[in-house]
C-alpha cells in the first residue's frame, strides 16, 4: 500500500507538537479526525508511532524513524508541486537562496546576461532553512554556510572567511585585538551551538557536560539586538559583521576558530542545466572577488 502524504503531514504535526490538541489546531481539523488518521497510518505501516496517555504523547522508536524519513519526503512532494506549477504556467525561472552577509549580485548578473529570458529570483535564508529551501523547492540552488546536513545534496565549496565574536560595546573583551574560544566559554552564546561546535565543546567541558542553554533567533538583526542589550554574545562570519555595523556592539576576531566555509548546494538528483551553469559562474565569480 502506498503511503498517504496527507496522513504523513498529520503525523509530522503531532510529532512536532507532541500534543494531539495543538496539532489539530495547527492543521485546522477536529482532534477526533486527527486521531483516526494517525491510527489509520499506524495500521497501514503496521507499527505504533506514538505512545499516548492522559498526560503526554511520545514518539516510539518507529515514530522517530518515521519523522526522520517523513520530513524530506514531504519536502520533495512540495518541491514537485512548485516545479510542476511553474512548468504549467510556461514560466522559465531560477531561484537562488543566500545567507546574510553574502553578496551574489555579480553571479546573478552574469547568469541573467547569458539568459535574459530567465526569470531569476532570490530568497534570503537563515541558519534554520538554508537547505530546507532546496528540499521543498523554494530555491534551485542555495549559497550556504557550513555545517549543513549534506544528505541528498551536491555541495560545492566557494570560499572561506574568518569568524568574529560580536559583543556589547562595553563588554570586558570588546577592546581586544583578538580573543580565544576559551575566553568566550562562560558567555551566553546566542547562536545555535551546532553552528559553533568548537565553542560548544569548550563550554560543555567548563560546565561539566551539562546542557547548554539556547534560544533560537531567526535573523542576524535579532541576534544583534540581544547582544546590544547584554543578553549574550554571537559568533558570525566576518562579511556578516561588516554588513551589519552599529555603534553599540563590537566585533573581535577569534584567533583559534577555523574559518567559516561557504558553499553552493543543490539537490543531487536535479539535472537542470541552469544549476550546473550557475555553479560554474558562482565558482569563478567568488574566486575573483575573494582572491
Amino acid at each position: 500500500m502506498d503511503v498517504d502524504l496527507r496522513k504523513l503531514r498529520y503525523f509530522v504535526a503531532v510529532a512536532e507538537e507532541l500534543h494531539f490538541g495543538r496539532a489539530a489546531e495547527r492543521l485546522h481539523i477536529a482532534q477526533p479526525v486527527l486521531s483516526r488518521q494517525i491510527r489509520a497510518l499506524e495500521t497501514e505501516l503496521r507499527a505504533q508511532v506514538f505512545v499516548r496517555d492522559r498526560r503526554s504523547t511520545e514518539l516510539t522508536p518507529a515514530g522517530r524513524q518515521l519523522l526522520e524519513d517523513a520530513r524530506p519526503l514531504l519536502a520533495t512532494a512540495d518541491a514537485l508541486r512548485r516545479r510542476v506549477a511553474l512548468a504549467a504556467r510556461g514560466t522559465s525561472s531560477f531561484t537562488i537562496g543566500f545567507m546574510p552577509g553574502i553578496t551574489v549580485t555579480g553571479a546573478v548578473c552574469e547568469l541573467t546576461t547569458r539568459h535574459p529570458a530567465l526569470d531569476v529570483g532570490l530568497v534570503r535564508t537563515t541558519w534554520e532553512d538554508q537547505i530546507e529551501v532546496l528540499h521543498d523547492g523554494r530555491a534551485d540552488v542555495s549559497v550556504v554556510r557550513l555545517p549543513v546536513d549534506p544528505r541528498g545534496l551536491t555541495v560545492r565549496p566557494l570560499f572561506r572567511e574568518p569568524r568574529v565574536a560580536v559583543l556589547r560595546a562595553d563588554h570586558r573583551l570588546a577592546g581586544k585585538d583578538s580573543v580565544l574560544i576559551a575566553d568566550l566559554a562562560d558567555e551566553h552564546l546566542l547562536n545555535d551551538p551546532g553552528a559553533v561546535p568548537e565553542w560548544r565543546e569548550v563550554a560543555a567541558e567548563l560546565r561539566d557536560g551539562t546542557a547548554l542553554p539556547f534560544r533560537g533567533f531567526r535573523s542576524v538583526e535579532e541576534k544583534l539586538e540581544h547582544v546590544a542589550a547584554g543578553t549574550g554574545i554571537a559568533v558570525i562570519p566576518l562579511s556578516t559583521s561588516e554588513y551589519y555595523t552599529r555603534p553599540d556592539v563590537a566585533h573581535v576576531p577569534i584567533a583559534d576558530l577555523p574559518p567559516n566555509e561557504v558553499c553552493l548546494a543543490w539537490v543531487a538528483t536535479r539535472r537542470s542545466r541552469p544549476i550546473y551553469e550557475f555553479a560554474e559562474i558562482a565558482t569563478a565569480w567568488f574566486d575573483q572577488v575573494t582572491d
